[in-house]
């Protein structure tokens, strides 16, 4: 969600907020992920043909993660911002698709080496009322919704606009209700339980990381304490990702955030539409005046330090506000697809670039800027993709798709050698492993560049890549002299082809004339040893050309292939030794002896899971307290009096219950909530369970509670 800044280059965006939710991950699946330096938003994408995409192509071409929209439960109103709505935080029926399939596609995409960011939104809940995706209802007028009453929000007043910029109101951006929506009293206990609960769910279900929407429309201590009180990592043992969405007003402090996550860097996607559109006297000759440099972040327009910022040239709000670059916006303003290729060269740019996280972003095309999602599919009835018809599929193009691994294959390299022909044109390289450039003049460039690269041949990724061979190229091809020099004539802007050349070291032609291996992986170490994962890491190796992979073998059997010099191998057996060696590739097929053998001890596995209820609308009398009762002795195998008692959390005969009890690892569990005076046991009703009893199943291992939301007492 955005909100209305004073700055000339930003519009009011009032469309947009997000939210995430999750359920129970039953099992902890081995997997390796692409490098996480780029992530792609797919705007309003259903959660099966997300699933689909990470299988065919954003794994196999290196995409690191997927940010998705919002899976809570909201309005279906028929507009693109409905889904910012919220509604309910328990149940994940979304207009994206059911809970069951938002795990379907985790799990796919983790198998194909891609995170799952979620977009989330807990600054708010919707405005009216009405039934949303799950079947709930609410009201707004007297503020009943499923897990939220009266005394969970602020009071009803709205943002003005003079609340904005400096000196501004900053009290009145955070307490009061943004375009309607109903502003969370976020630092309360109970709100911050429920938005805790939520988090926990998501990451329970195997989600990566966070993109909080509307963030400076909270307190950045609220935001700390959401972060702070859920798992710090993954199922796959790495830092729980996590950004927020701050537009610059004069008035927030950006920096304040930083304690919880990176922050949206907005002025990126604004220089990127000034200096490409060469409006307000900005040139892209310019850039490193207006952005910094590797090291000394910042310039004159004040860019936040590179580890904390999140960039895109556009996003799904900006592209319907003007204040981006825009590609699928057929509305009638600017298009900057249609005539000039700025809008492909700024991706290109974006990912050649070592600034920020770099987010993709890829949705649908639209004539009026309110309009949601198409009903068709993003694929023909042979699965094949659909492109520029009514999505965009901006992350299957082939200029910014190829651009994923030079992103991955620069990282860590400074910029070099940067040149300048017309104001409109810029070339730079990236230390020994890359070299990019731009022609965004309408007329062609001709020169010849240092690239900083070895002698040989190497494919522009703009227009192709390596063939399986590696024997050339499936498009254009470059050639580095001795010197390191490339001699290039480079399209003008406006014709048919991206007017770019961009090479790296792992698309380099070899045809079998590199036969040196790489040298053997040194330094095994092992850290973050639990019960079922461990991470193995290790110095890089040398190659004469460059190292493309690691293949890390487990017990003489080879377990996943990495890029980086760390892996961690999850779904491990409790209490047993394994033993770890690898070896290095490069991308003529060449691969050296593997490491001597480090040997890794797993823990003993946890005695119990930690399994946390909550029930909501039991219609409690007093005396009466809930239980829950099942087939576990910590649940008193089925007799109220031994039951476990949950905690009503307030007043009243409908607020939420809660408790965590301590239940067996890897069991079936059954169980119902039972209210209980003493003396007389209130049953809940038979659920459609073969059982007719609530059923889960505890995971092996319990990195973090197992979070039961169960909505309603069933009557």
């Amino acid at each position: 969600m955005t909100s209305r800044s004073l700055t000339p280059l930003l519009k009011r965006l009032v469309a947009g907020c997000a939210v995430f939710c999750g359920t129970l991950a039953l099992s902890t699946p081995a997997y390796a992920l692409n490098p996480s330096d780029t992530s792609v938003q797919m705007f309003r994408w259903k959660w099966n043909d997300i699933a689909k995409e990470c299988t065919n192509w954003l794994g196999p071409k290196g995409y690191g993660a997927v940010q998705v929209s919002p899976p809570h439960a909201a309005p279906n109103l028929g507009f693109w911002y409905d889904m910012y709505q919220p509604v309910n935080y328990t149940v994940l029926n979304s207009a994206m698709g059911t809970e069951a399939q938002f795990q379907t596609m985790v799990n796919t995409c983790h198998a194909a080496g891609v995170r799952i960011y979620a977009d989330v939104v807990v600054n708010h809940m919707a405005p009216n009322s009405g039934t949303a995706t799950d079947g709930s209802t609410w009201n707004a007028n007297t503020l009943t919704y499923p897990f939220f009453s009266g005394n969970d929000f602020h009071a009803n007043c709205a943002i003005q606009d003079g609340d904005y910029g400096n000196p501004g109101n900053q009290s009145g951006v955070r307490n009061c209700r943004l375009v309607g929506l109903i502003d969370l009293a976020t630092e309360t206990t109970y709100v911050r339980t429920q938005v805790k609960n939520y988090l926990s769910k998501l990451l329970n279900m195997g989600v990566d990381g966070f993109r909080f929407d509307a963030s400076k429309h909270m307190q950045p201590a609220d935001l700390q304490a959401f972060v702070s009180g859920v798992a710090q990592t993954t199922q796959a043992g790495e830092a729980v990702w996590v950004t927020h969405e701050i537009i610059p007003d004069g008035n927030v402090n950006r920096a304040d955030y930083f304690s919880s996550g990176t922050v949206n860097e907005f002025k990126f996607t604004y220089a990127m539409r000034e200096t490409f559109r060469g409006t307000n006297g900005n040139q892209l000759s310019q850039i490193r005046t207006y952005m910094g440099t590797p090291g000394n972040w910042g310039g004159t327009w004040g860019f936040i330090d590179s580890p904390k910022a999140t960039v895109f040239v556009n996003n799904w709000d900006t592209e319907r506000s003007g204040d981006s670059l825009i590609a699928s916006n057929f509305t009638g303003i600017t298009n900057d697809t249609q005539g000039s290729k700025r809008y492909d060269l700024a991706n290109v740019f974006m990912l050649a670039w070592p600034y920020g996280h770099a987010q993709v972003h890829s949705g649908f095309r639209f004539t009026n800027k309110d309009q949601t999602n198409p009903s068709a599919s993003p694929f023909d009835a042979s699965g094949n993709p659909l492109i520029n018809v009514n999505w965009d599929f901006i992350h299957r193009w082939g200029n910014v798709a190829n651009m994923v691994k030079f992103r991955s294959t620069t990282s860590g390299q400074g910029v070099g050698n940067f040149i300048n022909g017309t104001t409109n044109q810029i070339a730079f390289s990236r230390g020994n492993k890359g070299f990019v450039a731009i022609n965004n003049e309408f007329a062609a460039w001709n020169a010849t560049f240092q690239t900083g690269l070895p002698a040989g041949t190497y494919c522009n990724v703009i227009q192709g890549e390596l063939n399986a061979a590696n024997s050339g190229c499936t498009g254009a091809s470059v050639v580095v002299n001795s010197s390191g020099q490339a001699t290039l004539s480079i399209a003008a802007n406006g014709g048919s082809v991206v007017p770019a050349v961009a090479i790296h070291a792992n698309q380099k032609v070899t045809g079998g004339g590199d036969t040196t291996p790489p040298s053997v992986p040194t330094g095994l170490v092992k850290s973050n040893v639990t019960s079922s994962a461990a991470t193995v890491s290790w110095t890089a190796s040398t190659d004469n050309v460059g190292v493309s992979l690691y293949k890390v073998l487990r017990n003489g059997t080879q377990v996943t292939t990495t890029a980086y010099t760390s892996f961690t191998n999850t779904g491990l057996s409790a209490a047993t030794t394994y033993s770890y060696t690898v070896s290095a590739h490069d991308a003529a097929g060449n691969g050296s002896a593997v490491s001597a053998p480090l040997s890794i001890a797993t823990l003993a596995a946890p005695a119990g899971c930690q399994v946390k209820f909550t029930i909501a609308n039991a219609n409690t009398v007093s005396g009466q307290n809930l239980y829950v009762v099942g087939n576990q002795t910590a649940l008193g195998n089925w007799t109220p009096a031994s039951g476990f008692a949950l905690v009503i959390q307030g007043s009243g005969a409908n607020v939420p219950w809660t408790g965590t009890a301590t239940l067996p690892v890897n069991t079936a569990i059954q169980y119902k909530y039972v209210k209980w005076n003493g003396s007389t046991a209130v049953w809940e009703s038979n659920q459609t369970t073969a059982s007719g009893n609530r059923e889960v199943t505890t995971p092996a291992s319990c990195a973090s509670p197992v979070l039961r939301s169960d909505g309603n007492f069933k009557f």
